[in-house]
């Protein structure tokens, strides 16, 4: 008789009835060695049948439905179901047969985002059952398992010889070297007791929307172990596939350190523990396909393991246990602090690094952030010359022949202009550096001894380094470093590794560019708690999630200097910055991505850049029209503000050069400019416009509509007067049906003519009614409607139905215009018709405050009635420079062209999604104006708003922003700067089709 059970499916639900009493539809579960059925009954109660192996222990078995009944208080595990007569294991013949109650979840495996607050989670949940199995001990649960990590050095040596693949088996060669020397010498101290012995992510089961853990399951692996393992094998499981396999096993070690405190030994083995589980699995994995074959399905599994792994031997296994530590709340270097300490209390007596005492003499801040002016937008203008210009520049300012660049700061220059992509950058200068002129001397601080020294000749390296060690006074002493980069070529003459130096004593000068890394003169300096095995050239910048772990690596240099505080440029983070806008801006001034706002500091073209140095590519604010900070708009408006600005009360050169280059976009008989200080302000002026030339005040507007913020444009505003805290529209405000063709029902015939029907429905009740048409109002392809774009036909339909009762047609081009399409200047000229009022804004002056409204000379004059028309702002000199430059560029950079050919690259990228995810309704637009709409039904249309909100915070946790829009708010809408580039767009549609792939099934 085989020992693994193979009853069929009819066999397996009448058995579960006649042993147990409960009646249901069997369906198979996998299993490796026993047969597993899924039990469902008519009432919908879901149970487990385990029918187990022959061979299988009934000690064990026993051993497995014993923890079960003990970890019940948790709620985590299945509850076994007791025969009529009581008992809880029973018989089949040769096999054991048991019935437990199916735990709701899917299995974390299945879960297709992790984020950090479940990998936590689910530490916290492996914590409760082991702090529960402490007070468990079952004669049948000592015994030697392979897959038990106290032997996984033993399981991986004596496979290691089936792994075909020679640099696949040298990382686990290293790891094994990692284990023996981290791991073999402790394992004596390690706290050991029952542990569930197998965490891995298909034991663990999460709810529908992956946020929380519902269950542990699946017992069999249980065993008397190192209490340790048990973490460790559920990290190394989380750790696969993960971005950052490091901060995923952080996350699960934080957790379960919350509800069952880890000893230091235990924080100092986990990272080589969850390392040897993946070798372990590797090496049992080839043990299996060298004894099959014939069966390469075995294999699958491991694509992930042999992906990860070269990916974690990067990390070195110290800076692993200072990260663990760190998550758990400890100093990351364990005698970091003693260093720092014993720092502050002497520090009084170093020797000053540059001769002169830095706490009295006068220090200029030199101010190198993201979000810097001293560092150009463009990095080719960072060039050594250029920045020994600025600092000398700020020095004079100061009165000042020193400077000082700060600790902590993140940075651009180190990785402009070849920014990773794929992988955070390094970005947090981890030193200070110190300016003054080329071979000023430098001093040591400490007496010490030259641990190394060399010459990193790369461009943009720091050229002649020098690596000083230090010790403390303590019992045992403690060693440190000093680090000194960006020297010249002569301080390293002479020098020798173990060469005492002195305190106080001259042992290097400052260097110039080219030989000090191509950088302006200055000293980079560095202090250091380990130098994780690294001879001499450290890494000076890190990555800003590594931040407080790096901190206690290199801790502030000003511990050995004293400089004082204010000396130094300062920034608020963004958690003070939040602070202070809860305190003293209106609530309702919303962010975007509330629960993890942006704190951005520089945009450069298409990209944003926060304050930690991280880059967006910008695929959501229109307004910086020709691309953030273009330099010919920055310097026409900087050299216009430092000349002239005044209002149009004026002759000014700057409006009719505007105006002339502004009403030649438009067709006949759009010849007149009213100028404002934003679009709202801009579409008020075209209503007063527009009343004052038919005497009328009923306006039709589309509904979803959105033209402003003032008191007018909120009542015009269906969008905006439906939403919360609206009251409805005014009786003078009459909405029409948007012309959404995706959501339409019952359209008969072509569907622009079909939606201007029921505009025309709109005019004849009006009429019919007694009251005078003023007018109609839409955007030309509305926004906040859905980023839809109008049928064939539409406006030229609506507009001579409007026109035919003495009302004017007003085009909202705020979004599209200035060539957005791609195909036309104006979203009204796709339509082919001409408006009587067309209004501008956002986009016009690439950021620079101004709207306009272009309309004909007849409808000017008559609101030329007497009323002055003023605008303090609109059209001042520097708004109609601004505009002029916008245009200009746009113009002579072929950005309409641009965006047409970037935004059929978009659509040829989005649209294949629609086969890809059921999520996907439709993908519409033209150049850049782009919309994609999700659905939770593609029949019923049924909106998907927490599926668009989950993708748009995924995309911007992985580097592209974007935003929702739709009277549901399920559609995502791109329409970046006009800049975006193929690259861009590429990361926009590999961006989207990760986030799609990840959102949670419940959503």
């Amino acid at each position: 008789m085989s020992s693994i059970p193979s009853l069929s499916l009819t066999d397996a639900a009448e058995l579960a009835e006649r042993l147990f009493g409960v009646t249901g539809h069997a369906s198979p579960l996998p299993s490796d060695r026993d047969q597993n059925c899924l039990l469902t009954t008519a009432e919908g109660t879901r149970f487990v049948l385990k029918i187990a192996n022959a061979q299988e222990s009934p000690a064990l078995l026993e051993a497995e439905l014993a923890v079960m009944h003990h970890l019940a208080p948790l709620g985590l595990c299945p509850r076994a179901i007791p025969t009529p007569d009581g008992a809880f294991l029973t018989r089949h013949g040769a096999h054991y047969v048991r019935l437990i109650t199916m735990v709701p979840g899917e299995t974390l495996g299945t879960v297709r985002h992790r984020s950090a607050a479940l990998q936590t989670e689910v530490g916290r949940a492996l914590g409760r059952v082991g702090r529960l199995l402490e007070r468990v001990d079952l004669p049948a649960v000592h015994r030697v398992l392979d897959w038990d990590l106290a032997h996984a050095d033993r399981v991986v040596r004596e496979r290691l010889a089936l792994i075909p693949d020679e640099q696949l088996r040298g990382v686990l060669e290293a790891f094994l070297a990692d284990y023996d020397l981290l791991v073999r010498p402790v394992r004596g101290s390690l706290r050991q007791r029952l542990i569930h012995g197998d965490g891995n992510d298909y034991n663990i089961l999460v709810d529908a929307a992956g946020q929380r853990v519902t269950g542990v399951i699946d017992f069999g692996d249980m065993v008397v172990s190192h209490a340790v393992n048990d973490v460790a094998i559920a990290a190394a499981y989380v750790a696969l596939g993960a971005d950052d396999a490091l901060a995923a096993v952080s996350d699960v070690v934080a957790g379960y350190h919350e509800i069952d405190p880890l000893t230091e030994t235990e924080l100092a083995v986990i990272w080589p523990l969850v390392c040897m589980r993946l070798c372990v699995s590797v090496c049992m994995a080839a043990e299996q396909q060298a004894a099959r074959p014939d069966a390469p399905y075995l294999g699958i599994s491991q694509n992930a393991i042999r992906s990860t792994l070269p990916q974690m031997r990067r990390v070195h296994p110290r800076f692993a246990h200072y990260t663990l530590r760190d998550a758990c709340g400890l100093p990351a270097v364990p005698h970091a602090p003693l260093v720092e300490q014993w720092l502050r209390e002497h520090a009084h007596t170093c020797a000053p690094v540059l001769g002169v005492d830095l706490r009295t003499t006068p220090v200029a801040p030199l101010d190198f952030s993201a979000g810097s002016a001293l560092i150009s937008s463009v990095p080719e203008e960072n060039a050594p010359a250029a920045l020994d210009a600025r600092v000398r520049r700020v020095l004079a300012e100061h009165g000042a022949s020193i400077g000082v660049g700060g600790y902590d700061e993140a940075r651009l220059i180190y990785h402009w202009p070849n920014e990773p992509i794929a992988r955070e950058p390094r970005t947090i200068h981890v030193g200070l550096d110190l300016s003054l002129s080329a071979g000023a001397s430098l001093y040591a601080p400490l007496d010490g001894v030259v641990h190394g020294f060399e010459n990193a000749t790369g461009y943009h390296d720091y050229g002649p380094l020098i690596v000083l060690q230090h010790e403390t006074t303590h019992d045992p002493p403690i060693p440190f470093y000093t680090f000194y980069g960006h020297l010249s070529l002569d301080s390293l003459d002479g020098l020798t590794v173990g060469q005492r130096i002195a305190k106080g004593q001259e042992f290097a000068r400052i260097g110039s560019a080219p030989s000090n890394g191509h950088w302006w003169e200055h000293v980079h300096m560095q202090l250091i708690t380990d130098m994780l095995d690294v001879p001499c050239n450290v890494d000076g910048a890190v990555r800003a999630s590594q931040r407080r772990v790096w901190h206690s690596v290199f801790p502030d240099p000003n511990l050995l200097l004293g400089i004082p505080a204010d000396r130094f440029a300062t920034h608020r983070r963004a958690s003070a910055i939040a602070a202070s806008r809860a305190e003293h801006v209106g609530r309702n001034v919303r962010l975007s991505y509330a629960s993890a706002p942006l704190s951005v500091v520089r945009g450069v073209g298409a990209h944003l850049y926060d304050e930690a140095g991280h880059r967006y590519v910008d695929a959501y604010n229109n307004v910086a029209h020709v691309g953030h900070a273009h330099p010919r708009v920055v310097r026409a408006v900087s050299e216009q503000l430092g000349l002239l600005n005044t209002n149009t009360r004026y002759l000014q050169e700057q409006l009719a050069e505007y105006t002339d280059a502004l009403t030649a976009l438009f067709p006949d008989p759009l010849s007149v400019c009213f100028f404002t200080a934003s679009g709202s302000e801009a579409n008020e002026l075209a209503l007063r416009l527009a009343r004052t030339a038919t005497g009328a005040r009923d306006l039709i507007v589309m509904d979803a509509a959105y033209h402003g913020h003032t008191t007018t444009m909120i009542d015009i505003s269906p969008y905006k007067h439906d939403g919360p805290g609206g009251t409805g529209a005014p009786d003078w405000v009459h909405r029409s049906p948007i012309p959404d063709v995706y959501r339409a029902h019952g359209v008969d015939g072509a569907p622009g003519p079909w939606f201007a029907a029921r505009v025309g429905a709109v005019v004849d009740r009006l009429v019919a009614s007694g009251r005078g048409l003023c007018g109609y109002i839409a955007e030309s392809c509305p926004s906040v409607a859905g980023q839809i774009m109008l049928p064939s036909g539409f406006l030229a339909d609506v507009y001579a139905r409007v026109r035919a009762h003495g009302g004017v047609c007003i085009a909202d081009e705020v979004q599209t215009g200035f060539g957005r399409l791609g195909t036309h200047c104006f979203g009204f000229e796709a339509q082919g018709v001409v408006p009587d009022i067309v209004v501008l804004g956002k986009p016009i002056a690439n950021g620079y405050p101004l709207g306009a409204v272009i309309t004909t000379r007849a409808i000017a004059d008559a609101f030329d009635n007497g009323m002055e028309y003023f605008s303090t702002f609109g059209g001042s000199t520097a708004a109609c420079v601004a505009g002029l430059a916008t245009l200009r560029v746009t113009q002579e950079e072929q950005l309409q062209a641009n965006a047409l050919a970037m935004g059929e690259r978009l659509l040829a990228g989005l649209r294949p999604l629609l086969a890809q995810h059921d999520l996907v309704g439709d993908v519409r637009g033209a150049g850049l104006f782009l919309g994609v709409e999700l659905v939770a039904d593609r029949e019923t249309k049924v909106p998907a708003p927490r599926a668009a909100s989950f993708v748009v915070q995924r995309m911007r946790a992985l580097g592209v922003l974007a935003g929702t829009d739709g009277p549901h708010h399920n559609v995502i809408k791109l329409r970046g700067p006009m800049v975006l580039g193929a690259a861009d767009v590429d990361r926009v549609v590999e961006t989207m089709a990760r986030s799609l792939a990840e959102v949670p099934r419940s959503v």
